[in-house]
């Protein structure tokens, strides 16, 4: 069997990590042309990254179960502790019974009437005509909001909502370093690393004190942590303990709010750029809208406004997922030993011609019916799939559909002349910076 083709441009110690953090758009998008199997260097660890949507449905679904969590995911376990993020095998499973049902569609229905309609109905009423807003930090600060008091009751969270908003933004502004240098790196007193292993430590302290404290209350708040401490699993009758509870807190909140943030923010980037997509979202809201904030029961009248969530989910998805052979496998015919790591590039996959034609121009059509019948699994991925599919994969669309229909039914939002704004990889594509005009669209 062949070997997996190495990638140009590894350097000594470092391996491809220099270009991959330089500039890691390019550099995931150029894998295909060198195989469907590759292999990378991140210091010195080889890892073979898949690039056709085959292999990825391969490594993520339909052989799953072949696969452990990978390097990445190591990386972060001082942050996560075993939480779906990170957790393997059975723990794994047990793990997602429990948490699967606090993110069920009757669930999300009432985050949404109760929290996500609530808060982004306030955000829009205390924009004035003509104010320039940091529009990617507003996003930033109100899907935290919504995170915090979908899990946190008003009784139990202040303080841990408030650690949220601080500490979040600070680890996701270094944690593409963390998870990509080689392991010495992570141990160097330098800023970055003093400054997330703080606020990463802060951040625990705070939520494993609101879920001890919400453990001695033992009331049911209706919220998400009330759900996790509550939940019994079938099968044994047995519930999480704190740690588990906290770990699973952790990575809702560190996973799920940075990609709804960034797709709001570059939504509406995107409409300032292409006036024809801005009208026909407008007219749109209107129709259904008429002015007021959208509700649960609106989305699937908000055809368009889906379209458009899709287009930026694929122009913006997390950076990488990581895997770990735990037998041999076999990968487009290239023979891997266990213990071998495999990563899946949403990057790649999203932005390959073969699926997606002319893939950096935007175009929400490309998602009308009919247009995406012969698209292979394993294509469009952008919260994973398989038996490990991501539990927010229903609960952040909704939330990126309510906020972005009820900020469009009353304002426009205008770029600022003259700003430049470019992607910034961290965790995922943030823009560099996103002063935006508020212009109202009804008087």
């Amino acid at each position: 069997m062949p070997n997996p083709r190495p990638v140009p441009g590894r350097v000594p110690v470092l391996g491809h990590t220099v270009p991959l953090l330089r500039d890691p758009l390019k550099f995931f998008t150029s894998l295909p042309a060198h195989g469907e199997v590759v292999k990378i260097q991140l210091g010195p660890l080889p890892v073979h990254v898949v690039t056709t949507p085959e292999l990825a449905w391969q490594v993520l679904a339909t052989d799953a179960d072949k696969f452990d969590k990978g390097l990445v995911f190591d990386k972060m376990r001082p942050l996560f502790g075993d939480g779906l993020a990170t957790s393997n095998g059975e723990l794994n499973r047990r793990q997602r019974r429990l948490v699967m049902p606090a993110f069920g569609r009757t669930r999300i229905a009432g985050y949404a009437e109760h929290t996500m309609t609530k808060l982004a109905g306030e955000l829009v009423e205390a924009w004035r005509p003509g104010e320039v807003v940091e529009f990617d930090r507003r996003m930033q600060d109100l899907v935290l909001t919504i995170a915090g008091q979908t899990l946190f009751s008003t009784a139990l969270g202040d303080e841990a909502l408030a650690e949220i908003r601080h500490s979040i933004p600070v680890m996701l502004k270094y944690v593409l370093i963390r998870a990509f240098s080689p392991k010495f790196v992570e141990k160097l007193p330098i800023p970055p690393n003093r400054r997330f292993d703080a606020a990463a430590a802060r951040l625990r302290e705070v939520i494993g004190e609101t879920v001890v404290a919400a453990r001695e209350d033992g009331a049911d708040h209706g919220d998400l942590l009330s759900m996790l401490l509550l939940a019994r699993d079938e099968e044994t009758g047995e519930g999480m303990s704190d740690r588990q509870v906290h770990d699973e807190v952790i990575t809702i909140l560190t996973t799920g709010a940075e990609t709804t943030a960034v797709a709001l923010a570059w939504f509406f980037h995107e409409l300032g750029q292409h006036p024809d997509v801005e009208r026909r979202f407008h007219a749109e809201v209107d129709e259904v809208l008429d002015g007021r904030a959208a509700r649960f029961e609106d989305l699937p009248d908000l055809v368009y406004t889906h379209r458009i969530v899709n287009e930026i989910l694929r122009r913006t998805p997390p950076l990488i997922l990581m895997r770990r052979a735990r037998e041999d496998v076999e990968l487009g015919g290239v023979a891997l030993p266990a213990g071998s790591e495999v990563a899946v590039s949403q990057h790649t996959l999203h932005r390959d011609p073969r699926w997606f034609p002319d893939p950096d121009r935007f175009d929400p059509d490309r998602w009308a019916p009919g247009r995406t019948a012969e698209l292979p699994k394993g294509a469009y991925i952008p919260f994973g799939a398989g038996a490990r599919l991501c539990p927010g994969h229903v609960f952040a669309p909704t939330e990126i559909g309510i906020v972005a229909a009820t900020i469009g039914a009353r304002w426009r939002l205008v770029p600022v002349p003259g700003r430049k704004v470019y992607a910034q990889i961290k965790a995922t594509m943030q823009p560099n910076r996103l002063p935006m005009t508020v212009v109202p669209r009804r008087t």
